[in-house]
């Protein structure tokens, strides 16, 4: 049986990984978490071992625990897994939505819409980019609630918080992306979604799919560019918080 401790082991570990303080390939020695979090061995590889069922820990014969590293290969299967339900969840969506559904969708929405706007009309973007992406966030959670498949949405969200925390590399250099060009990627999203909104209010199923299939291909292929770059060492500059977050 699942102890408190356990409970506990696995919410530090995680944190730490969500956070980026235990960054990926980072070791995680039993002896050292247990002393750190205040319990028992046991709890913390308890801890470990459903980290690894989540995708978020590697346990290897020998070598023990350690945060996950991805490979490309890897990235781009679980893009492709993601791809097919969420496109499927979004079709689902403009059968089963009710109205509690689409005004969910809704307001997030046009808190995107207020969010964009500030961000393209201001000099500096940080003030209104984490308020952005959890909007962004809660626009495709509300799709997934409106498809009423639970099984899927648990699926998604595994899938979301996999990619989120380790498809990052770790790049030495940064350098500022123009802010047209950030401008017009922003702009471009803001319309997908509202096309994606526009199909499942119309109970459109296949141009709900459609338009979710669009809007999440574009994401994938410009991260596996940016990624491929990484990986060659070709890429100078870090990614931005939006393109490697699932729905940015």
């Amino acid at each position: 049986m699942k102890s408190v401790n356990t409970d506990v082991a696995y919410d530090h570990i995680r944190k730490k990984i969500l956070s980026g303080e235990y960054a990926p390939g980072k070791a995680l020695m039993t002896e050292v978490l247990a002393a750190e979090i205040g319990v028992s061995r046991t709890p913390v590889r308890d801890a470990l071992r459903k980290l690894e069922t989540d995708g978020l820990v590697s346990i290897q014969p020998h070598l023990g625990a350690s945060v996950k590293k991805i490979q490309i290969k890897e990235f781009r299967e679980l893009c492709d897994l993601r791809l097919a339900l969420e496109s499927h969840a979004a079709g689902l969506a403009a059968k089963s939505r009710n109205e509690a559904d689409l005004h969910e969708i809704h307001y997030a929405l046009e808190a995107m819409r207020r969010l964009t706007e500030k961000i393209v009309d201001a000099p500096e973007e940080q003030p209104h980019l984490a308020e952005l992406v959890r909007e962004d966030v809660r626009f495709h959670i509300a799709i997934m609630t409106a498809a009423k498949n639970d099984v899927m949405k648990k699926e998604i969200l595994r899938l979301h918080l996999v990619h989120r925390v380790l498809a990052v590399p770790a790049l030495p250099g940064r350098t500022a992306v123009p802010k047209a060009d950030s401008n017009a990627r922003r702009m471009a999203v803001l319309a997908k979604h509202q096309d994606i909104y526009t199909a499942i209010l119309q109970s459109d199923p296949v141009a709900a799919k459609r338009e979710m299939e669009f809007h999440l291909q574009e994401l994938i292929d410009h991260n596996m560019l940016l990624l491929s770059r990484a990986e060659d060492g070709a890429l100078a500059r870090d990614l931005t918080p939006e393109e490697l977050v699932y729905s940015s």
